[in-house]
């Protein structure tokens, strides 16, 4: 059940204007909330617009103009994306202030509306309070006017009793009384006058009081709701707002969806390859091939002559010794094949080489310059380092072998 204004705001007497007061702070409070309202409506605005315009400076200021294929796309989709974002929160902030701009114009006309309602409560309200006074007066006049007749007129009964008193002083007596009388009938005549005067005073005051509440009630109920009705469609206009953020977002996300290594690679080879093949490697070559013209002879890949441990190339000699550290020479043999007994173990790293095991005795065929001799062993033929093996003689028996640790050429 809905209260109303004009049945719960009246004052005690004719003087008390508790009510009316109470009203009128009431509206005075809804003054001061729709003013806060607008404030508020007005700073979210600004945060809005400067929101906005932070995000369309941020979009134009990025660069990524390094980037290639899908990638780049996806970047570029996303600056434009922030930007209309920041655009779309710049059309936010004007709506906001239209909504500010519709609450200021409906409190300044409620403003100019009760102001006109409270002028007339005025006018009504001073010439009622000063009839109630003149009629107060003229009942405590009356009242008075009364008394004095009744004394007056309980004198004379006094004084028709007592048979002392004279003819003359028994008429004043009673001309005092009906003087008195008058006087309480024109003061009761007055008194009835103010009394009906005020009574229609009041029922217009009353009336006209009972209409301004049933204004000022409306007036609040029509503020409440459209501050109600303007808080509800600033919450919904920054919903949309998260909407229409979600949606350029999305569109990032379907071009990004689209973004694939592969095909950025690919993108890039292809725009900036240089060569398919490393270049080729430089071959050795020996000085003494190399013409004098800077021709190139015939190029042979020929091992390296094989040292044994703390030996120097400059320890080379052509002759070969009969000692554990001596060894042959590196020319090729001119006679028959000779025997040799092996110093070292010695294990085949290529196909055109023998494996050979210390104590074994192996026939040499041919002596290479490199240090590779050609030996032959139970029927296989390979080469092996000249360097590992010693000439056998009549004074020199296999017994005689220097021992040594176990070693693999250098080749």
């Amino acid at each position: 059940m809905a209260l109303l204004f004009c049945n719960a705001f009246w004052g005690t007497d004719f003087s008390d204007q508790s009510g009316y007061e109470a009203i009128l702070q009431r509206l005075q409070d809804g003054r001061h909330m729709c003013k806060d309202v607008e404030e508020l409506l007005k700073m979210r605005a600004l945060a809005e617009e400067k929101y906005g315009r932070d995000l369309v400076a941020i979009a134009r200021k990025a660069e990524g103009q390094t980037e290639i294929g899908t990638l780049k796309a996806s970047f570029d989709k996303l600056k434009a994306e922030i930007e209309k974002t920041g655009n779309l929160h710049i059309q936010l902030s004007e709506r906001i202030k239209e909504e500010v701009q519709k609450i200021e114009a409906f409190r300044e006309r409620q403003r100019e509306q009760r102001k006109k309602l409270e002028e007339i409560i005025e006018k009504l309200q001073k010439p009622k309070v000063l009839l109630h006074k003149k009629t107060m007066e003229s009942k405590r006049l009356y009242e008075q006017r009364c008394k004095e007749a009744e004394e007056a007129e309980q004198a004379v009964g006094k004084k028709t009793n007592v048979t002392t008193s004279t003819h003359r002083q028994s008429e004043k007596v009673m001309s005092r009384a009906r003087l008195c009388r008058q006087a309480a009938n024109l003061s009761e005549k007055q008194f009835k006058w103010n009394v009906d005067q005020l009574e229609k005073m009041c029922q217009e005051w009353e009336s006209t009081y009972r209409s301004v509440c049933e204004v000022f009630q409306q007036q609040e109920s029509e503020r409440i709701n459209i501050l109600r009705c303007v808080l509800w469609d600033h919450c919904n206009l920054l919903s949309m707002q998260c909407v229409h953020d979600d949606d350029c977002y999305e569109e990032v996300r379907k071009v990004l969806e689209q973004c694939d290594i592969i095909t950025d690679n690919n993108c890039f080879i292809k725009m900036k390859k240089t060569a398919c093949r490393p270049p080729a490697l430089i071959e050795f070559q020996s000085y003494s091939e190399l013409e004098a013209n800077g021709g190139v002879r015939r190029v042979e890949t020929k091992r390296l002559s094989v040292m044994l441990p703390g030996m120097s190339f400059s320890g080379l000699s052509d002759a070969g010794s009969n000692s554990a550290g001596s060894y042959t020479s590196a020319q090729q043999t001119g006679g028959g094949p000779e025997k040799y007994m092996v110093l070292y173990d010695f294990k085949a790293q290529e196909d055109d080489e023998l494996s050979i095991s210390k104590g074994q005795l192996v026939t040499i065929t041919e002596k290479g310059k490199d240090g590779w001799w050609t030996a032959s062993r139970d029927g296989i033929s390979g080469l092996v380092p000249g360097t590992y093996l010693t000439k056998i003689s009549a004074s020199h028996s296999p017994r005689l072998a220097a021992a040594h640790p176990d070693h693999n050429p250098v080749k």
